[in-house]
């Protein structure tokens, strides 16, 4: 693989709210398995990515920023292997997920998609929406206030009202769920799947991790939610994955959240490594 050159392109801070560190690790980690197996491999930073400068036909990244998304895509659309897709990183902003989960049968909350300069509070109380998510419709969350909890639908209003103020054009309302809350992360293909309840100690669908192996039970169907996490990365066309999820108390979940290349900050160690021979064999087919 000596003659295999590689484009890494980090996510820009804007996109990292609290996980700046987290983010720039995990690609990190990868990029030093892949020079490890003899590849190439040099970094960028989104801006630089948006400026022009990648010129490798191999490019991994983070990228979340909307003038990316073209870029990205037009590489892919001239013959380069982009991991992942700009036309799944661009599946991955909050309403076009939406209306995919939900056109496509995986298991995700009701929701309303609307404009913030529209009145919500007679809409959500006919169909019994009360307790609610206010999410930015538009990219992914750069701020806290762009993912906000509201009791009822006059307070929706409100955070609508603010997110307009904001220039905040569209956002998605999603019924808050009761129930447990599960990260998952995921490398789609490559038969590694990784979660735990948020605030318990961690398991794992594969059952060969040590510390998971001396865990209760997961209290729903693990190969089920599995299996839905992965039909949600093939409909979304997402490679390198990981999200959230509510588990309820009869066992039944939900996926709240979906996204493209997370920090896996958990297990990135390993993760690092299955998501490097994830890449590698993707080069192989297009060999």
């Amino acid at each position: 693989m000596a003659d295999t050159k590689i484009a890494a392109i980090l996510r820009a801070g804007a996109y990292s709210p609290n996980h700046i560190g987290n983010d720039a690790a995990i690609i990190n980690l990868t990029c030093e398995q892949l020079r490890k197996r003899g590849c190439e491999v040099k970094t960028y930073s989104e801006e630089q990515l948006i400026a022009g400068a990648v010129r490798e036909p191999i490019i991994i990244h983070m990228c979340r920023d909307q003038r990316s998304f073209p870029i990205l895509q037009a590489m892919e659309d001239e013959g380069k292997l982009v991991i992942n897709s700009g036309y799944a990183v661009e599946n991955c902003t909050r309403e076009r997920l939406t209306r995919i989960l939900l056109g496509s049968g995986i298991p995700y909350p009701e929701s309303l998609i609307v404009n913030t300069n529209q009145t919500v509070t007679e809409q959500m109380e006919r169909i019994g929406i009360e307790r609610a998510w206010i999410k930015r419709g538009d990219t992914y969350a750069m701020h806290k206030e762009d993912v906000t909890y509201v009791r009822h639908p006059e307070e929706a209003q409100e955070v609508l009202q603010e997110y307009f103020l904001r220039g905040i054009k569209r956002a998605v309302i999603n019924r808050h769920l009761d129930g447990d809350q599960v990260k998952f992360y995921g490398v789609r293909g490559a038969d590694y799947f990784y979660c735990f309840y948020h605030f318990e100690k961690k398991f794992s669908s594969k059952g060969d991790d040590k510390a998971a192996k001396s865990e209760p039970d997961p209290r729903f169907d693990l190969t089920a939610f599995r299996d839905a996490c992965e039909r949600a990365a093939d409909i979304l066309d997402i490679r390198i994955y990981g999200g959230d999820a509510i588990i309820a108390p009869d066992g039944s979940f939900s996926i709240i959240d979906f996204n493209d290349w997370p920090s896996f900050a958990p297990c990135r160690v390993e993760a690092s490594a299955v998501i490097a021979r994830a890449i590698l064999a993707e080069i192989k087919k297009r060999k």
